[in-house]
């Protein structure tokens, strides 16, 4: 008997509190989700930068080769340096050759 009375005023003072506690103003900046510094309300067919799209291409073609790079780093204590090195130069010319061609 006694937790229901407890469950049943823990269930009022919830609900006045959720009531009482609400702002009642809606506003159209607060209410609409923020699209990284572009207006929501416009038409979604924006013009898109080229050249934004290609230095963020870029950023992640050498983002993933720094990755690959790493371990020719490790594996220089395990080879000779003859193979490392010219495994280096034909990862290096690779990468090059795909940022002329970008």
């Amino acid at each position: 008997m006694l937790s229901t009375i407890i469950i049943a005023i823990a269930i009022v003072l919830i609900t006045v509190l959720n009531i009482t506690s609400k702002k009642s103003f809606a506003d159209r900046e607060k209410n609409s989700p923020f699209e990284c510094g572009f207006d929501p309300k416009s038409t979604a067919r924006l013009p898109f930068s080229i050249h934004f799209f290609l230095i963020a291409i870029i950023f992640l073609i050498f983002d993933v080769e720094i990755t690959l790079l790493f371990p020719l780093i490790i594996s220089i204590k395990f080879n000779r340096i003859i193979i490392y090195f010219s495994t280096t130069i034909i990862f290096v010319i690779v990468l090059l050759v795909g940022l002329i061609h970008e």
